[in-house]
């Protein structure tokens, strides 16, 4: 697969990705699966991978500022 930013190739990669909720809160997934570009770093979460990951933000306190999360499909 080629990267839709620079052109490069994109390969498979374990990662951390911060996501932002709202205002204060930040949700770091842990061991998240997603394909990388080699030369950017532009990435892209695979649909599954998607549907998982807002499954797991759906389900985090809103109240808190900062939550580490470990993926597990």
């Amino acid at each position: 697969m080629k990267c839709h930013v620079c052109g490069s190739t994109m390969q498979a990669v374990i990662t951390d990705l911060p996501f932002k909720l709202g205002e204060k809160t930040i949700v770091v997934l842990k061991d998240l699966p997603v394909v990388q570009c080699a030369s950017c770093s532009e990435y892209l979460l695979d649909d599954p991978v998607m549907e998982r990951v807002e499954e797991i933000l759906a389900k985090v306190d809103a109240a808190a500022e900062l939550e580490v999360v470990r993926f597990a499909a």
